[in-house]
């Protein structure tokens, strides 16, 4: 099985996450990772006096933000991650969006900054590291595609960065791993939500911020072609059942 797991800022600090990518590795699994770190980025701007922004749950990105974020996610984010893995058994190589022009996005909201949507994908590093056994954790930076010299990296949300990957890996499955169990109707997990549902909770404000942000790439996701998503806690990892499972055809739900 081939699938793209997205680790967000606040669920790397569960303490079973690193043995269920370990467990998931050792059974042969073909692994790859795309891995947030918002709250990291957010603390080191409160060191560095800046403030952090958002808007519809993304991160408004200033060119010094972009400096701040390119430190955290690309270093010491990324590189925690990879070490845990090592040292659990896993060949884990750290990778930013930005190598081999891996993720290229555009600017299509001043309003946000240096924040890049539109994300196309050159996955040829990725299925080289794949294909020889490794497993790719991915800092979601990309370059922009309407630089000259690319040199000006952008901010792409990590949910965004990861369905757009697993789309172009033609991946099995890629599950969102959030904070919290699922998406929740109340204190309940949805077990499964289409295209109409997905809009119906953005709309009545059941969905809102981080979470309406995985929903979408997550619909995108599966109309780029993966054949299963699903937005879960980390027992999400191991456990296929887990969270809220997205369709795009409301017959399709059970």
């Amino acid at each position: 099985m081939k699938r793209v797991v997205k680790i967000g800022g606040r669920a790397q600090r569960d303490p079973h996450m690193i043995e269920a990518l370990a467990t998931a590795f050792r059974a042969g699994e073909s692994l790859c990772l795309v891995h947030g770190g918002g709250d990291e980025v957010s603390a080191l701007q409160r060191r560095l006096g800046m403030e952090s922004t958002f808007l519809g749950g993304r991160r408004v990105t200033s060119a010094d933000d972009l400096e701040v974020v390119r430190m955290v996610l690309s270093g010491g984010t990324n590189k925690r991650i990879v070490a845990q893995l090592i040292t659990n058994g896993v060949r884990a190589v750290g990778v930013s969006g930005e190598d081999a022009a891996l993720f290229r996005a555009r600017v299509t909201d001043p309003k946000m900054g240096r924040v890049g949507s539109q994300v196309t994908v050159d996955p040829a590093l990725v299925i080289h590291l794949m294909q020889g056994g490794y497993v790719p954790v991915i800092s979601p930076l990309a370059r922009d595609a309407d630089a000259a010299d690319g040199a000006t990296g952008l901010n792409v949300n990590g949910d965004d960065a990861a369905a757009a990957l697993a789309g172009a890996l033609n991946a099995d499955d890629l599950v969102l791993v959030a904070d919290v169990p699922g998406v929740l109707d109340g204190d309940v997990v949805i077990p499964t939500l289409d295209v109409d549902g997905v809009g119906d909770l953005i709309a009545r404000g059941i969905a809102e911020g981080g979470m309406a942000a995985k929903l979408e790439a997550g619909i995108a996701a599966l109309r780029a072609g993966v054949r299963s998503v699903r937005i879960a806690g980390v027992d999400g990892i191991g456990d296929l059942n887990a969270g809220t499972r997205l369709l795009i055809s409301p017959s399709l739900v059970r």
